[in-house]
């Protein structure tokens, strides 16, 4: 049973120090802490990493009631003192305590969320709040009235400091975000880390139009971010070429769905073929004619200095477990951060929006998921994986699914 009196005399709830000065404070720290970092640990973790940690550490979490679970402790008997016109008259009585649990910071009772109302009184034990009634004559209905209505009120503090807390979890990414970046580049262009490697792979001239949306083909070269010690850089392809090769894949897929007798037979590899005729129609390298190779049955892929830094594997959708199979085989092949991948699902059942579905669900809930789906498209889902050596190296995952004709 817990012991009332010794908790001593309630303390006046929601009035110690305002609630915005401590989301002030917050801000201060989690901005000296992005300062704070050690450079290569800054580095080599992602942005969205460092500032999700920083975020975490830098909010604040209100305390949730259960109510649910209140109970009851005591009653023991007490003596109340009153005094009426001089006189001190002291009458047996009755204290009655009110424990519930609760989740949450209990510090942020005492913090007024900017609203003022009755001035509320209760003890702090443990995860419990313990709410007391004390009187003469105390009669069950009444007391159920004063405590639900003491309830009550410490809620509408409590929901007030919530919507104070959510805002400043929803703002202080945006703030912090730009802060990291910076950072980083001050520590790269420090280190004299801002040349690029040379991979040129420019456009042909002569490239035919075919099969490609009517966009502006611009160099692709391949850049040098931060790696881990000794902080050699590693090849990538600039996110803009990226989305440039996939602008032309799906290009491809829509001749496929204009001309179906012309696909309707086909397989994986022979599938794969056409988008490397018209990958390689469309951009040559720079020391051979073909940028876009294909190693194994269903790889297209582009190497540099025997690593890959594109790789797409065309698949046809044979359900989730063979779609996380391509996943994992495909994660299976990278060994460092910011590397661009893509799949390519070819459908050839009944019901696409359930495929879609699936597909979408699947790569969500698998393990080294971070972030998504940004869909890009209706049948085009970009996602954030972590590279399963190592979650502080992101790879993009773009997700292609197309209806290819029986």
């Amino acid at each position: 049973m817990l012991n009332v009196f010794a908790l001593g005399e309630p303390r006046p709830l929601f009035n110690d120090q305002d609630l915005s000065n401590l989301m002030q404070g917050y801000l201060q720290e989690a901005t000296q802490a992005v300062q704070s970092i050690p450079p290569d640990e800054l580095l080599n973790t992602p942005t969205d990493d460092v500032v999700d940690a920083l975020v975490e550490k830098h909010t604040f979490t209100p305390p949730v009631l259960k109510r649910d679970e209140a109970y009851i402790d005591g009653p023991p008997e007490i003596e109340i003192r009153r005094v009426d016109f001089g006189q001190e008259f002291r009458l047996p009585g009755t204290l009655i305590a009110l424990v519930v649990p609760f989740d949450g910071e209990a510090g942020l009772f005492y913090t007024n969320p900017n609203w003022y109302g009755h001035v509320l009184r209760a003890n702090l034990h443990y995860n419990n709040l313990v709410l007391t009634i004390r009187g003469s004559n105390l009669q069950t209905s009444t007391v159920n009235k004063q405590f639900d209505a003491l309830l009550d009120e410490i809620e509408q503090f409590l929901g007030r400091q919530r919507a104070m807390a959510d805002q400043h979890k929803q703002t202080l990414p945006q703030r912090l975000k730009p802060m990291v970046e910076t950072r980083k580049q001050k520590l790269l262009a420090d280190r004299q880390m801002v040349a690029g490697l040379a991979f040129p792979i420019r456009a042909r001239k002569d490239a035919p139009k075919t099969y490609v949306a009517p966009v502006l083909r611009k160099k692709l070269q391949v850049s040098r971010p931060a790696t881990t010690a000794p902080f050699k850089p590693e090849p990538v392809l600039d996110d803009a070429n990226y989305r440039a090769i996939l602008d032309i894949i799906q290009s491809m897929t829509l001749v496929m769905e204009r001309s179906p007798t012309a696909f309707a037979k086909m397989g994986e590899e022979d599938l794969r073929q056409h988008y490397l005729v018209q990958l390689n129609g469309q951009f040559e390298g720079a020391a051979t004619g073909e940028t876009f190779n294909y190693q194994g049955k269903t790889d297209i892929l582009i190497r540099v200095q025997d690593r890959n830094i594109f790789i797409a594997e065309c698949k046809f959708w044979r359900g989730e477990k063979s779609f996380i199979e391509t996943v994992d085989q495909i994660l299976s092949y990278l060994s460092w951060r910011e590397t661009k991948v893509a799949i390519l699902l070819f459908n050839r059942n009944k019901g696409l929006t359930t495929v879609l579905a699936k597909v979408q669900a699947t790569a969500r809930e698998h393990p080294h998921c971070k972030r998504g789906p940004t869909s890009e498209d209706v049948t085009r889902f970009r996602y954030i994986f972590g590279n399963p050596s190592d979650h502080n190296r992101e790879v993009i995952l773009t997700v292609m699914v197309f209806d290819i004709p029986t």
